[in-house]
């Protein structure tokens, strides 16, 4: 088997896990964040800069690697670990999420999903199978099952039919896969927010032994409560000894609670997105560095930061650049944010280690200015 999860201990307050993931690209600590690279590359990172950051796995997008460069080119390459120079673990999604949000430019059968592509409007048409043969040809540690992600709010007999489908698609996904000593196929829960299709979707995915679980069709737009009612009764169904990934997550009181209800990896691209429009996260909570009011704010974005913009940088600084347009202005906000994170999920590491996860969230919680 390409993956394999090592349990190492409950958090005694919370229930949260502690493991490591173990690849054929090394070992992940986990609860651990992904930042995504959508094109082989996270936005105005280098490789060597996610390592210093503490970048444990990176994700890339199918769908968007398909339409540019596309598969056989990334396959000749060396898959994407050759291609961008990235000798750690790296996983795939399956690029359902990419063509449910394309919309109007997608038509759904039960064979696949026909779409144009959002760069030419050229016709295409993804099958499990055929995208299990792109994500082969990626080579990813980790590779998503392609699936039907529900849009929020739906109705139940919609989103009953979306799961049911997501099912059979995935039993495709298991057949067509030809790489299972180097690749793992993780399928994907889905139900929408209804208590009664998610269990089921669960029971039935689990049913399918794969080396790991996802929970899809969350953070799509549903109350932050809601989600984590759903990760309640969903995640208890989920094998105790394969990882389980909360997809699409990535703000800091998503990632402490999705923790706490037994989630071991995440992924988002909040943390660039965000940094590129000038917002940053901090132990204080968020900073708009672009804002007026630091224009002759000469701190670092965050004091208690270890990152290389925050030890040599003032808000002032950044500022400017972002105000001018300067490349570098985003670059700097993006390993401030990327970091941040990064020492988030070391101190949720840290705090199930010693039994405290449930008092650190809520420090946490008082310092960032988050409701209770």
């Amino acid at each position: 088997m390409a993956v394999k999860y090592e349990f190492i201990k409950e958090c005694k307050q919370t229930g949260a896990r502690l493991g490591r993931v173990h690849t054929p690209h090394g070992v992940i600590d986990t609860p651990t964040f992904m930042p995504v690279g959508t094109q082989a590359t996270v936005k105005a990172m280098a490789p060597n800069e996610l390592k210093d950051l503490g970048a444990q796995i990176i994700l890339s997008n199918t769908y968007h690697l398909y339409i540019r460069p596309g598969h056989k080119l990334v396959e000749k390459a060396g898959g994407l670990h050759g291609f961008m120079n990235w000798d750690r673990p790296i996983l795939t999604d399956s690029g359902g999420f990419q063509v449910f949000s394309l919309n109007e430019l997608r038509k759904i059968k039960e064979e696949g999903v026909e779409f144009k592509s959002h760069l030419d409007g050229t016709k295409h048409f993804f099958t499990p199978e055929y995208v299990m043969e792109i994500e082969n040809s990626l080579g990813a540690d980790i590779m998503m099952a392609f699936d039907e992600c529900t849009p929020y709010p739906c109705d139940w007999d919609y989103a009953k039919n979306s799961m049911e489908r997501t099912i059979r698609w995935l039993k495709r996904c298991k057949d067509a896969h030809k790489n299972t000593e180097k690749q793992a196929l993780f399928g994907i829960v889905q139900g929408s927010t209804y208590k009664d299709l998610r269990i089921e979707s669960a029971r039935r995915t689990v049913e399918i032994e794969l080396p790991g679980y996802a929970v899809g069709g969350l953070s799509v737009g549903e109350p932050k409560d809601l989600m984590n009612e759903v990760l309640e009764y969903t995640v208890p169904e989920l094998p105790k000894d394969k990882p389980r990934y909360l997809m699409g997550v990535g703000s800091p009181d998503a990632l402490l609670d999705g923790a706490i209800r037994g989630i071991d990896m995440f992924d988002c691209v909040l943390p660039t997105r965000i940094a590129r429009n000038g917002t940053v996260m901090t132990s204080k909570g968020k900073l708009v560095v672009r804002n007026a009011e630091y224009a002759e704010d000469f701190l670092p974005m965050d004091e208690e930061c270890d990152c290389y913009a925050c030890k040599n940088f003032s808000r002032a600084y950044i500022r400017h650049l972002i105000k001018a347009g300067e490349i570098l202005g985003g670059r700097l906000t993006s390993i401030h944010n990327l970091r941040f994170l990064q020492n988030l999920m070391a101190n949720i590491r840290k705090a199930i280690a010693e039994d405290r996860l449930g008092d650190y969230r809520e420090e946490f919680f008082i310092k960032y200015g988050y409701k209770k």
